[in-house]
């Protein structure tokens, strides 16, 4: 029934943010015309959180969150960084795995992670 999820990320920088995750994440993508990238990802996991009714200890019921993994996150973010990218912090351990962000055109920041857990 399910055959995959689309996620998308709104910028207030929609060119330079594709042209980020082509050029530095080196996501393959489909232009689907006039430049606009879908980003062919090579596979996904799904987590279902509980939400906090006041947003003040976590997300509040209807919020989602993407982010990215990686097998090996020092090897990674080293790669990411000889090409200009800026992290936030250095990797911490979130229990679930090896944790830190990275900031995209348009001026926020995207986990990336490395899991503990077995896929």
């Amino acid at each position: 029934m399910i055959t995959g999820v689309h996620t998308m990320f709104y910028s207030s920088d929609a060119v330079g943010l594709r042209a980020f995750l082509r050029d530095k994440l080196e996501l393959k993508a489909t232009d689907v015309g006039e430049g606009w990238l879908i980003f062919n990802l090579p596979e996904a996991d799904m987590g279902c959180h509980p939400a906090d009714a006041t947003g003040e200890d976590g997300a509040l019921s209807g919020t989602h969150d993407i982010s990215f993994y990686c097998d090996n996150i020092q090897k990674t973010v080293d790669e990411l960084k000889s090409k200009g990218v800026i992290f936030r912090g250095e990797i911490e351990d979130h229990g679930y795995g090896f944790a830190t962000y990275f900031k995209v055109p348009g001026n926020f920041y995207i986990q990336l992670y490395q899991p503990k857990y077995q896929k």
